[in-house]
């Protein structure tokens, strides 16, 4: 299913030079990743195959994680790799996906962040494992 954006996919002068990077909304990355898909990527993966990618970039989060914060030693060829680089890949495997499937991602997060502050409100504040300090 091709992508029909919620945004202008007129291409962007300069889509990926570095502007005020500290500006970029949700809104403006999604536009970003289409236009890149558009004029570099050519066209999107399906969904399936983004799906596939998405787990695997989140694996290798995990492995880096596990290795930087966890028991397991570094490999080799686990020394060159970057923990934001990790997490950028699966930010940009994600706003691929929610573009296929025209979800709104500014709005999304913040039904999201709504919903989780009704549901708990007060979970989190009366749960001993948390107010104990670990």
């Amino acid at each position: 299913m091709e992508p029909k954006p919620q945004f202008d996919s007129s291409p962007i002068e300069a889509p990926f030079a570095e502007e005020d990077s500290s500006q970029v909304t949700l809104q403006d990355l999604q536009q970003r990743v289409d236009t890149w898909i558009r004029t570099i990527g050519v066209r999107y993966f399906s969904e399936m195959t983004n799906l596939a990618v998405l787990m695997e970039e989140v694996g290798e989060l995990a492995r880096l994680i596990a290795r930087t914060y966890g028991d397991q030693s570094f490999k080799k060829s686990d020394l060159e790799r970057d923990l934001a680089d990790e997490m950028a890949d699966i930010l940009f495997v994600l706003v691929c996906l929610a573009n296929q499937t025209n979800v709104d991602l500014t709005q999304a997060i913040l039904k999201n962040l709504d919903k989780k502050t009704n549901r708990d409100a007060d979970r989190h504040k009366s749960n001993p494992k948390l107010s104990s300090g670990g």
